[in-house]
């Protein structure tokens, strides 16, 4: 862990080892680091004899490859206790990202944030929040060496999903050592990668090949722009028979485009447009996200925004312009 988080991480422990009760969250509509780190956390305190409940905000459903992580902890956002005596949230950048249960983190006894967005500035009581952590996996697995609290195979899992999904399977710039030693601890502590793959990688209905292909084939290229962008589309779901929580990772279908450093996803949503950022090397779409009001990290990041696509992509080429 970084030197400066020592304190912190101290008083965490301390207060972890002697609570009996501890409710755990992540931010809403859950990647695999927020809710991976959530249930391997989870799972460990459970081995450590601690009473323990994992939930997250609305809208409750999830991508099917969590179907692999035992649910057991799991309980619906409204059986989430309403004044937790103590409660851990993964992965949430700001107090707004819990969604409903922004109250009980509220209201709760004492509130440990673990994350690794360098846009939290720190909403808890206690703050766990390092920035070069590639994911907030890392902390979690350093906090549960700290409390020496076991590590099953199930538990282990969720760590490596989260570490696997943030890392883009150990091929983004935020792969680090650090992060190749936790996913060392992992595998030998029982998780299995292969489980990982194939679940999250290899396994989507055969209607999603119709959505990828609409995707791609609107996709559009703006060279002076360093500028690859695409739109999805309601209608391509409802066609294909796909659930929207099914459409996660289609960015990366056309973030491969060499000509281009940052993709950009724009999705049609009950709440307006959705845009999903990426970026190679040069520009820091964190940055960009913020700017309209979202957040990330500096190579993946989103935001959404009111209005159709064709005027939010316009926002972005005139961000892009000016830089």
């Amino acid at each position: 862990m970084s030197p400066d988080l020592a304190p912190a991480f101290e008083r965490a422990a301390d207060l972890l080892r002697r609570t009996d009760t501890i409710a755990v969250s992540c931010h809403i509509k859950p990647d695999g680091d927020a809710l991976g780190s959530a249930i391997g956390f989870a799972r460990a305190a459970a081995a450590a004899g601690k009473e323990v409940v994992v939930s997250f905000g609305e809208p409750y459903e999830l991508p099917r490859y969590f179907s692999m992580l035992p649910m057991d902890l799991v309980i619906p956002p409204g059986e989430f206790p309403a004044r937790p005596e103590v409660m851990v949230v993964f992965d949430a950048g700001d107090l707004a990202r819990l969604g409903s249960l922004a109250e009980n983190a509220s209201a709760a006894g004492t509130l440990i944030v673990i994350d690794h967005h360098v846009t939290n500035q720190g909403f808890g009581d206690i703050n766990l929040i390092d920035g070069s952590a590639a994911a907030s996996a890392i902390l979690a697995h350093e906090l549960l060496e700290l409390l020496d609290w076991p590590i099953d195979e199930q538990a282990a899992l969720g760590l490596l999903l989260a570490l696997v999904t943030d890392t883009g399977r150990f091929q983004y710039s935020n792969t680090s050592a650090r992060a190749f030693y936790v996913a060392a601890a992992l595998v030998d502590a029982g998780a299995h990668p292969e489980q990982i793959g194939q679940m999250v990688y290899e396994n989507a209905p055969f209607g999603f090949l119709a959505v990828a292909g609409a995707v791609q084939q609107r996709a559009q290229l703006e060279e002076e722009l360093s500028l690859v962008w695409s739109e999805l589309r309601v209608d391509d779901l409802t066609d294909a028979g796909v659930d929207p929580v099914e459409s996660e990772g289609l960015i990366d279908y056309i973030r491969i485009a060499r000509e281009a450093d940052v993709a950009v996803l724009l999705t049609e949503t009950a709440e307006g447009t959705k845009a999903s950022l990426r970026s190679r090397a040069t520009i820091d779409v964190g940055t960009l996200a913020a700017s309209f009001g979202g957040g990330g990290h500096a190579r993946a990041a989103g935001f959404t925004a009111e209005g159709p696509a064709a005027e939010v992509i316009e926002d972005v080429k005139e961000y892009l312009r000016e830089l």
